[in-house]
Formats: structure tokens, C-alpha cells, sequence
């Protein structure tokens, strides 16, 4: 999220530098957005108000811009167009089925597949699937690639990086040769170095609770771990044939180039791995097809997400004058990135105004 929000701002016309340590994290475990599977999952949101669907849809047009620019600047991201999410009851074939009718009467593209169409899908879907609901403009783009996109381009128009751990943030109070204002924030990284800042966004996953409780704001964030898996298909067996990414029973099921396949992710409360969520995965809760058994697996990796306690995701919030917390984001890091940074953009050109 941090990288996203200076991204922006860089492109804002802004002074920006990424505090960020050396990522240095535990076999197996990635954070943030290294470990999302990237899917973009906004037109098929099931609710048609309110600010997560607003979030949603101006974040889905964003990333459209967003990587027409970083290609055209030399830095593509790969995106693979279309999510078809599988319904395993009829309770849920119907909700889908009323999901289509509001999406089509706002003029979006989703369609009603029924089960004769899922069924002759190559790779086979899972044969209790009695159909789905395709979005053709929802997708999935590939994290990582998207991150050194940002990266790239960022520092290529000024983003200075700051490499350091943040021990706390405390209240800045001036200094020869500075303003107040400019000195409103001080952070103080963990090798004893400390640096002044006009503007303080606070995007550090599950370690803002700690920097902005410190500060007198309690906002607690909850650890959920997800586990997932990139497969080797069997031979001949191509996932790329699908018309997108799937969806069944929570897990997401992404084609990756040379026949190999992303699953994931887990939903397991804590920050402690279960062995037996990860064997459950792989046979999609009893219902894999003999392909997706037969799968090879590559590379299994666990991330956490953070997700606020008592409050919806993600937090947005203008603290006090100068600092902004943009964190808690759970599931949605990577769909909301573009939203969540264009907020941060809006709130300090309304700051500067005042």
C-alpha cells in the first residue's frame, strides 16, 4: 500500500520518500502485496452502495489507467481479464442470478453461466458447480510485477527511499532552519536516526496499530494468515484455456503461464499456519477435479493480512493535522491500492488549502 500511496503522490507533484525496511522475512512467508494472488474483484462485489462498492469501482478504472501509464513508460504489468465465480447451491445460483439482473440494469457486463457451460470447461471445473456469475472486467494482475512497476517509475520521477525500520512516530516541534509545519511529524527508525515530515501516511499493515496507538489513536488490527500454492498441471492440462480467473468456496483458482496454476488463499485467524488448511486447499474442500489433484506442487508461501477490529476495511482516516492512516485493508490490499492512494492525494491537497 505504502509503495501505491507514493507512486501518487510522486505523480501529484510532490516530495515523497518510502519509509520501508529490507523485506527480510521468514522461509515460506512473504508480506503485504508479495503475497496476494492480485485479483481484482470489484463489479462482482455483492453489495451496490456504500463506500466499499464506491472504493471499488474508482479503484477498478484506476488500475485501468494506472497501467496504461506504466506501459507506456516502459514498466507493463501483466493483467489477465475476467473472474467466473462457481455457485456450489442453489441458494447461491440465485443470488448470483439477482447479482447479474442489478449489474446488467447498471449497464455492467456480468453474465449468468449456467451449468452446462461451467461443466464444459477445459480443465473440468468441479462438478458440483451448477453454474456461475463471469465479469469480464474484473481480472487479475500480477502483484509483484505490479509493485516493481511502481518502483521503478516512482524513483525514476524523484521517490527517495528510506530504508529503515520505524521504531515509533512522535510530534514534531519545530527546529532552527524549519517551520512548525514542516516538522509537524518526526520518525524515528530503529537505528537511532530520525527524520522531519510536513505529512505522515501510515500504511504498515498490521504494525500501524502500534505506530498510531502510540500517538493516542487506538485502531486495532486483527492478524489473519492465508496460505497458497503455484502448481505444475499435469501435462497437456492448460488453465489458460479458462475465460478467466475462478472462484469456488472461497479459493481462487489463477492460470499462470507455462501450465501452472495459483490457489489460495486460506482464511485462518492468528499468525500461526495449520498444516491441515493447506491439504484442504489443494483438494478444494473435497470437490477437486482429478487434475487438480494430480497437481504438482511448486511453491507454497503464507502471508498476513490485517484486518481491523470492530471497524470495516480498510481504515481511512485523517488522524490530526499532517497524519493520514491508510491500513487495514484485509483482503482487498491490491484491488484498493489505487483508491486508497488517490484519498491520501485528495486529503493532503485539502490540508494545503486550509
Amino acid at each position: 500500500m505504502g509503495l501505491a500511496v507514493a507512486w501518487q503522490l510522486i505523480h501529484s507533484g510532490h516530495s515523497v520518500e518510502l519509509i520501508a525496511p529490507p523485506t527480510a522475512s521468514p522461509s515460506g512467508e512473504r508480506s503485504g502485496t508479495a503475497a496476494a494472488l492480485g485479483l481484482l474483484m470489484a463489479q462482482m462485489y455483492r453489495r451496490s452502495s456504500g463506500r466499499g462498492w464506491r472504493l471499488r469501482q474508482q479503484s477498478l478504472s484506476l488500475w485501468q489507467r494506472w497501467r496504461r501509464e506504466l506501459s507506456e513508460r516502459g514498466h507493463p504489468i501483466p493483467f489477465r481479464p475476467g473472474l467466473l465465480q462457481l455457485a456450489g447451491s442453489i441458494d447461491e445460483l440465485e443470488a448470483q442470478r439477482r447479482l447479474v439482473e442489478q449489474r446488467q440494469a447498471q449497464g455492467l457486463p456480468l453474465q449468468l453461466l449456467h451449468r452446462d457451460a461451467v461443466l464444459a470447461l477445459e480443465p473440468a471445473a468441479p462438478a458440483a458447480a451448477l453454474g456461475g456469475v463471469f465479469s469480464p472486467d474484473d481480472g487479475q494482475l500480477d502483484p509483484v510485477a505490479a509493485m516493481a512497476a511502481l518502483r521503478a517509475d516512482g524513483q525514476a520521477a524523484g521517490l527517495q527511499p528510506w530504508p529503515v525500520a520505524v521504531a515509533c512516530i512522535s510530534r514534531g516541534s519545530g527546529a532552527a532552519g524549519t517551520s512548525a509545519n514542516d516538522r509537524r511529524w518526526l520518525v524515528h527508525g530503529l537505528d537511532g536516526t530520525s527524520r522531519p515530515y510536513r505529512w505522515l501516511v501510515v500504511c504498515a499493515g498490521l504494525g500501524s496499530a502500534a505506530l498510531v496507538e502510540a500517538l493516542g489513536h487506538r485502531r486495532p488490527l486483527e492478524p489473519v494468515l492465508g496460505q497458497a500454492l503455484e502448481l505444475q498441471l499435469p501435462t497437456g492440462c492448460d488453465a489458460g484455456r479458462w475465460p478467466g480467473s475462478l472462484s469456488w468456496g472461497g479459493i481462487n483458482l489463477v492460470p499462470r503461464p507455462g501450465g501452472r496454476l495459483w490457489l489460495g488463499a486460506t482464511l485462518e485467524p492468528g499468525d500461526a499456519a495449520q498444516a491441515s488448511q493447506l491439504e484442504q486447499l489443494q483438494q478444494l474442500g473435497g470437490e477437486a477435479p482429478a487434475w487438480l489433484r494430480q497437481a504438482t506442487v511448486l511453491e507454497q508461501w503464507q502471508g498476513l493480512r490485517a484486518r481491523p477490529a470492530g471497524r470495516p476495511a480498510p481504515l481511512l482516516e485523517h488522524l490530526e493535522p499532517g497524519l493520514l492512516l491508510a491500513s487495514g485493508h484485509y483482503r482487498n490490499g491490491v484491488l484498493l491500492a489505487p483508491a486508497s492512494a488517490a484519498w491520501v492525494a485528495e486529503q493532503i491537497e485539502l490540508g494545503e488549502r486550509a
